[in-house]
């Protein structure tokens, strides 16, 4: 059980970023299409009945997805209402797709969708406080055969800013969500990345998380000296030909319910 998620605060801040997130959100819309990919890559056929898509977001992993595939009805939920707009815009692009949104957390969700052939995830596990109860409520949700495909963040993940702070989101590592995940459901691909993006500035890169939304971790006040003083140590520390850089530590799981 992972501890210190103030999952109001996650809320907030993501519903707050949800006009900025698509423009800035990058490493995360190609998370999304990686994720798309390796779902077909593992379903050849590119179909699916029923597809369930956890913390759905600004919806790119749900275009990626639809545009890709042939699905019959799709359900997207978020921890953010607002979202479903955003959702349900990618969806009526996909004509023939039914379309259903059900917001709220998925961790405390009294009920989820029951037999699903597929559920999609991208970059969202990491906000979540029990991972072993996600994969087993999840593999309940499946059926026989069906797919559990996300991508999530691990340890390296904006560890510049961790550092500079000394605070940050508990991240897994890739061994961990397999031998979780494993316990209930057949792993089939588990990879990861290690990316550095560049910005011009200090101030850039926390522009760049305050726009995204994944400042959701603590409500913090600056000084003004305390400011100063993290862009001084950040440009210092993190600089590169560009300006500076922050770390992404992009992981992609994808499980198999067994058959019976």
């Amino acid at each position: 059980m992972r501890q210190g998620i103030d999952k109001r605060l996650v809320c907030e801040r993501f519903a707050k970023a949800l006009g900025s997130y698509r423009e800035h959100a990058v490493v995360q819309r190609e998370m999304a299409i990686v994720l798309a990919d390796m779902v077909c890559a593992a379903t050849p056929s590119r179909s699916f009945g029923r597809v369930f898509e956890v913390g759905a977001g600004t919806g790119a992993l749900t275009g990626a997805l639809l545009s890709r595939s042939d699905i019959d009805t799709y359900i997207a939920n978020d921890i953010v209402a607002e979202s479903r707009c955003y959702i349900a815009r990618e969806a009526a692009l996909q004509g023939h797709v039914r379309f259903e949104f059900l917001p709220g957390d998925v961790e405390t969700l009294e009920e989820l969708p029951a037999e699903l052939d597929l559920v999609v995830s991208n970059a969202t596990v990491q906000w979540l406080t029990d991972l072993d109860g996600f994969f087993r409520k999840i593999a309940g949700c499946l059926k026989p055969g069906g797919i559990l495909a996300f991508s999530t963040f691990s340890s390296l993940n904006m560890l510049e800013i961790a550092l500079l702070e000394e605070e940050g989101l508990s991240y897994p590592e890739l061994s961990d969500l397999e031998a979780l995940g494993s316990r209930h459901l057949e792993p089939l691909v588990l990879k990861e990345e290690h990316r550095r993006v560049a910005f011009d500035s200090p101030v850039s890169v926390l522009h760049h998380i305050r726009k995204t939304g994944v400042n959701g971790i603590a409500r913090r006040i600056w000084t003004k000296g305390g400011y100063q003083r993290f862009l001084r140590r950040y440009q210092e520390e993190y600089a590169c030909e560009e300006g500076v850089y922050l770390t992404y530590h992009p992981v992609y799981c994808c499980f198999r319910k067994l058959l019976p």
